[in-house]
């Protein structure tokens, strides 16, 4: 008879999220992701002026602000019909680039590597699962040396960050065309200074303890979470000045592997499926575009405030992991089926940190001090634009509409709701869900490969699902009374 196991919340991860598995003789035969609080972000940005935009989607997330307001100037740009000067493209890209090594580095050391990592007995390292620990006790002990200096690493990033960006998180500068802040010699030289010692960490610090543990886990975790096998990137750092509609001018170029073939991206075939969301069923099957966001949390069947993102109608993974291997990086590529795996998603997260902090020093020499950062532009009485970003943990996507100068709608597909999502209208499940299913569970009350297998994606609930206001009580089985 199949043991119902929950996880709820699942810690160490961003946001609220509930994860409810069927066990049977040791191993998970059925899964729910489950997002518990209601995004509104879309909801509150109607009516407004589309210039606030990029400031207020930053606000979804604090750990993901850089990525929502690059989406979000990506929309404008669209439907303003404006394109930044080199200086703006390049600064955008430093901008996002350091926001990247920021959060891999707090995924791996300070979300994910506990567990692996054994700690003293002591906040933040307790409380844990217990058993399969397998690290050598040196190389475990370096590891909780380097959780401590990941915290200055994660530091230098934000500081970094705010030579071009003002501040962090929810930075000042984005605008479409562009961004505000000037470039001098001295930011210049500025950045590149943390750079260097960002990128010295990266490469002789978070890379070789990632090998460690792939090492100490290669047996069995380079199989367990494989997942859907379907993989999903928009793209990200532009690389060129030039009009680039299907996305192949940036440092990760957008595609897709489907079915075991790799293949362009047609993002008009992105459609959000509602069936076991809560939200009203009339608006599911939609392309993002003409998406609604009505909610209904006293729906049957449903079991989370995630929508169910499919291309073609199927589920894919984004990612780390989705960009190494559509990129064909040669070292993912070369662990062939063993990539789609909790071991080689950290393993891809670590290497695309290296490659793009060594890409930002080509980058940074790009610059002409004193040359314009934002191009003018007018608003439209009307349109729509598309705003197609990858985030660190995935492919993000802004749809907005403007009718008499405001926004009329407005439209986010982030990367959790890709990965974290539930089951679609023809009961497919979401990545999560599906790289759950077949994963050992050795004691259901220390259920340690659950959540390794959920962290490897690193979710971010915040951005999938926000803003609700709970009056009353939570009692089974009623979800939420609003």
């Amino acid at each position: 008879m199949a043991q119902r196991v929950i996880v709820d919340p699942v810690t160490r991860i961003e946001g609220h999220l509930k994860i409810e598995v069927e066990v049977e003789n040791g191993k998970v035969i059925d899964a729910k992701s489950s997002g518990t609080l209601f995004r509104g972000i879309e909801l509150i940005l109607r009516g407004r002026d589309p210039r606030d935009a990029p400031h207020i989607v930053q606000r979804i997330c604090g750990v993901c602000p850089i990525t929502h307001g690059m989406a979000s100037m990506f929309c404008l740009d669209d439907v303003f019909g404006v394109k930044p000067p080199p200086n703006g493209r390049i600064v955008r890209s430093l901008i996002q680039g350091a926001n990247y090594i920021q959060s891999h580095i707090l995924h791996f050391y300070h979300l994910a590597a506990l567990d692996y990592v054994i700690g003293p007995e002591a906040a933040p390292f307790i409380p844990r699962y217990k058993g399969d620990y397998r690290l050598p006790k040196a190389i475990n002990d370096k590891a909780v040396e380097h959780y401590i200096q990941a915290l200055t690493m994660r530091k230098r990033a934000q500081e970094m960050l705010a030579i071009f960006g003002a501040k962090m998180p929810h930075v000042t500068v984005f605008t479409a065309g562009g961004v505000t802040e000037r470039v001098t010699a001295e930011k210049i030289d500025q950045f590149k200074a943390y750079l260097k010692e960002l990128t010295s960490f990266v490469d002789n610090v978070y890379v070789p303890d990632v090998l460690a543990v792939a090492n100490a886990y290669a047996d069995d975790w380079f199989k367990i979470g494989t997942g859907c096998k379907n993989m999903l990137v928009y793209g990200v750092f532009r690389l060129s000045d030039e009009d680039d509609p299907a996305g192949q001018k940036q440092f990760f170029k957008r595609g897709r592997y489907t079915k075991g073939q790799f293949a362009p991206v047609d993002i008009s075939k992105i459609t959000e499926d509602v069936k076991y969301s809560w939200f009203e069923d009339e608006n599911t099957g939609l392309y993002p575009g003409e998406g609604a966001t009505v909610p209904s949390p006293r729906k049957k069947e449903a079991y989370t405030w995630l929508k169910a993102p499919r291309y073609e109608g199927l589920p894919h993974e984004v990612g780390p992991l989705a960009r190494m291997w559509v990129n064909k990086q040669k070292d993912v590529a070369a662990l062939g089926e063993k990539a789609f795996s909790v071991l080689g998603r950290h393993f891809a997260r670590a290497l695309e940190t290296s490659m793009v902090a060594h890409a930002m020093f080509s980058w940074l020499d790009q610059l002409v001090p004193g040359e314009p950062t934002f191009a003018p532009f007018d608003i439209p009485g009307e349109g729509s634009g598309v705003g197609l970003n990858d985030a660190p943990r995935g492919a993000l996507g802004h749809w907005i509409t403007i009718k008499d100068h405001v926004i009329a709608n407005y439209q986010a597909v982030v990367p959790t709701t890709w990965n974290g999502g539930p089951r679609d209208d023809k009961g497919q499940r979401g990545p999560i869900e599906e790289a759950l299913v077949g994963a050992p569970v050795k004691d259901a009350d220390n259920p340690i490969e659950l959540v390794r297998i959920v962290r490897a994606f690193d979710p971010c609930l915040a951005c999938a699902v926000h803003v609700l206001e709970v009056k009353g009580v939570y009692k089974e089985p009623k979800r939420f009374i609003i």
